[in-house]
């Protein structure tokens, strides 16, 4: 049987509850037993103490009278006017255990009782405070007892002796019947609110799955290829926080897969235009269809196709190598300047024209950065590829290098119809094309500007785009410049301060500064 998170939730749940009844239970029946006994207790320590009382009086009335010792009637008027409880048995002994009075529940003296056990009678008179025991009192009654004794003494010409023990005792079969009754209410209460707490657990373990399940049931549609499924967010809790970035997952998915199918779109009409027209022109040359002054014009063509194909497959290897980690940077330090310069020759034909007008480098001099050389080129390859690409005839590009504190900047601005406010922001996703209609980027993967990106962001450095439609779009990204390393000779040339003596003997501060040229050191010493 499958273990679901509900099942094994309300188990522990449920688990947790009785658990905590029981205890529950428990604390309280030893509570009320206590409490019980001690209440008990108390009533009976009254009782004997009033008997003690009343019995030592008695013995200092007959003190010194012919009698021997105390008439047993004189005890049952005594105990007649005792407020005991009637459910409280009284016996009187005297020093030997012999019993001068019992008095039944009904408040009768019994005479079958006439002897206490001994030891008992020497436990109560060695006690410090009242004797207590549960039990039989030494086997005088069948069923348990809670009794409490404490010794009468009288006065003698001696001083004081022993007189007798009075003792009080109280069935303890009510307290039984109390905690039975006790527990078999506690049982029925918390039957009832186990019952109550399954179905409220129920159904809390029951909406807090839910969403869980409803997030299982549409990953199972992603794995379908059915990306439209989304999960209700119904709270704000943990949650409600779950199932919405869930659904971001989600869009981002269904985003990736469109992209996905658009770009095994364009890859496959990338691959078959320029080879059927590659298959088309070799097989017009081998068999004559091309005439022989022709071949050169179209072996041209056949050769920029070649040239597409094999710009097509090194995105693929970016792209791939970029997915799996493995591109990695060489810096060095190089000319910037001469990177553009080189790279605006590459596209001289496409900006003759569509007479594009180049400005931002008249006065430029040299820029050195600290990078990978090949890939910045790529960086500036695809910038300007572009820029010439979506440039209007008669439009312009413009550069503009600043070299700053701790990076050096790159601007590239063409004229043309812009980017959408809207599409700026996934500008720089792996197969994005601003081109839909294919009118302009017909060479396009929409891998370019992600590479770009990924290089830039490898150097340390970042991208941003801004574009106005109809006017202008402006790339610009900047690249970090090597920090200096601070050696042992860069902290000697720091001037040392020492205080110094001039010919009269007045103090003064002397600089030490040490010049490091050439691998030589020379010591200068100048005094103010």
């Amino acid at each position: 049987m499958q273990k679901t998170i509900f099942s094994r939730y309300i188990r522990i749940t449920m688990m947790i509850v009785i658990i905590g009844f029981v205890m529950l239970g428990i604390v309280m029946m030893l509570f009320f037993a206590q409490y019980l006994r001690t209440d008990k207790q108390k009533v009976l320590q009254r009782n004997v103490e009033a008997v003690v009382s009343i019995t030592e009086r008695t013995y200092a009335a007959y003190e010194g009278s012919n009698e021997q010792g105390v008439p047993a009637d004189v005890f049952k008027i005594m105990l007649t006017n005792l407020a005991t409880n009637n459910e409280v048995n009284i016996i009187v002994t005297d020093d030997m255990g012999n019993v001068i009075l019992h008095s039944s529940p009904q408040g009768e003296s019994g005479d079958v009782i006439t002897q206490v056990d001994t030891g008992i009678i020497r436990l109560i008179a060695e006690s410090d405070e009242a004797y207590e025991e549960q039990g039989t009192l030494g086997g005088i009654y069948e069923e348990e007892h809670v009794s409490i004794g404490m010794p009468i003494y009288r006065n003698t010409a001696d001083g004081t002796e022993l007189a007798g023990v009075a003792i009080a005792s109280v069935s303890a079969s009510p307290l039984s019947g109390f905690f039975k009754e006790s527990f078999e209410i506690f049982l029925v209460a918390s039957i009832l609110v186990l019952i109550l707490c399954f179905f409220v657990v129920g159904l809390f373990s029951y909406n807090l799955v839910r969403p869980l399940r409803q997030m299982s049931d549409a990953v199972k549609s992603f794995g379908n290829g059915d990306f439209s499924v989304r999960v209700p967010v119904t709270s704000a809790d943990e949650l409600g926080q779950l199932a919405a970035s869930f659904n971001d997952m989600a869009n981002s998915l269904s985003n990736s897969e469109g992209m996905r199918r658009s770009f095994i779109a364009n890859v496959s009409h990338e691959l078959k235009t320029p080879m059927t027209t590659i298959a088309g022109f070799i097989d017009g040359i081998l068999d004559g269809t091309i005439p022989e002054k022709d071949r050169n014009k179209y072996l041209h063509i056949v050769s920029e196709e070649v040239k597409r194909l094999s710009r097509l497959v090194k995105s693929m290897l970016d792209l791939s190598r970029i997915d799996s980690g493995e591109m990695r940077t060489h810096p060095q330090n190089f000319d910037m300047t001469n990177i553009i310069f080189s790279t605006l020759l590459t596209f001289e034909k496409s900006i003759s024209e569509k007479n594009i007008e180049v400005t931002g480098l008249e006065e430029v001099g040299q820029q050195i950065v600290y990078g990978d050389q090949d890939l910045l080129h790529q960086v500036m390859y695809n910038l300007i590829e572009n820029a010439v690409k979506f440039t209007d005839s008669g439009g312009y590009i413009s550069f503009a290098i600043s070299d700053g504190i701790d990076r050096t900047s790159v601007a590239i601005e063409n004229s043309g119809v812009g980017i959408d406010a809207e599409e700026l922001s996934m500008i720089f996703d792996r197969f994005y094309k601003t081109d839909k209609s294919r009118s302009k980027d017909k060479n396009g993967m929409g891998l370019g500007l992600y590479i770009v990106r990924t290089i830039i962001q490898l150097h340390g450095g970042e991208i941003s785009v801004s574009s106005q439609l109809g006017k202008f779009s402006r790339f610009e990204f900047y690249i970090p410049k090597k920090k200096p390393e601070i050696t042992q000779k860069t902290k000697e040339n720091v001037p040392r301060i020492r205080e110094g003596k001039t010919k009269d003997n007045s103090s003064v501060e002397v600089y030490d500064a040490q010049i490091v040229e050439d691998n030589e050191t020379i010591s200068q010493e100048d005094s103010k």
